[in-house]
C-alpha cells in the first residue's frame, strides 16, 4: 500500500521482517567476530535509532553503547554536502574496537568525516555496520571499514525504519521507496 509523506507518495519496499532477519544475522556475526573484545558501538543518530535497537538485542558479548549526531540532509531529498556535527562522543575510544551503526551509506561523504574524526583518537580498529548501502551512489569512493551492510539498494529516496523524508517517516516499521 502506498503511503504520502510530507506530500511525496512512497511504495512499501523491504518488509518489517525482511529487515529482522538481516539484524539478527549481522547481530550473530558481530559476536563471532568481536567475541574476545569489549567492543563500543557507536549509533549515528538520527536515522540509525531504530536499527541500533534493534540489533543490539542480538548482540550478546559484552559492549558498551553511545552515540553521535551528524547531520546532512536539512529536510531535503539530497545531501548538502555540508555535514553538521551535533553530538560528539562521551566515550574514551582510544585503544578500543569501534562499530559504527550507520542507517544509509550513500556517497560516504558523512562516513569519511566521523572516520576521520574518530581515527585521530586512536582507536584500535573501527568498523562500520550499516543497515542500508547504496553503491551506484557511492560510486569508486572506497571505504575499506564496511563490514557489515544488511541491504543494498538502488539510488532511490527511501524513509521508514529509523529513516526519513523532512523527519517524518522514521517511525515505520518497514522500509519505503519514493515512488
Amino acid at each position: 500500500m502506498k503511503i504520502t509523506v510530507a506530500g511525496l507518495e512512497f511504495e512499501p519496499f523491504i518488509a518489517s521482517d525482511e529487515i529482522q532477519k538481516r539484524v539478527r544475522v549481522i547481530g550473530e556475526q558481530l559476536n563471532v567476530d568481536y567475541k574476545h573484545t569489549v567492543p563500543v558501538i557507536v549509533g549515528v543518530l538520527n536515522g540509525s535509532f531504530i536499527f541500533i535497537a534493534d540489533l543490539i538485542k542480538h548482540v550478546t558479548i559484552p559492549c558498551e553503547v553511545t552515540f553521535t549526531k551528524l547531520a546532512s540532509y536539512y529536510g531535503g531529498l539530497s545531501s548538502s554536502k555540508k555535514i553538521r556535527d551535533d553530538i560528539d562522543l562521551s566515550v574514551d575510544i582510544e585503544g578500543r574496537d569501534v562499530i559504527l551503526i550507520e542507517d544509509i551509506v550513500e556517497s560516504g561523504n558523512t562516513l569519511h568525516y566521523l572516520l576521520d574524526k574518530l581515527s585521530v583518537r586512536k582507536p584500535a580498529s573501527i568498523a562500520v555496520c550499516s543497515l542500508l548501502l547504496k553503491p551506484a551512489a557511492l560510486g569508486s569512493t572506497k571505504i575499506p571499514e564496511l563490514k557489515y551492510v544488511g541491504f543494498e539498494i538502488a539510488n532511490d529516496y527511501v524513509i521508514g525504519y529509523g529513516l526519513d523524508y523532512q523527519e517524518l517517516g522514521r517511525n515505520l516499521k518497514e522500509i519505503y521507496r519514493k515512488v
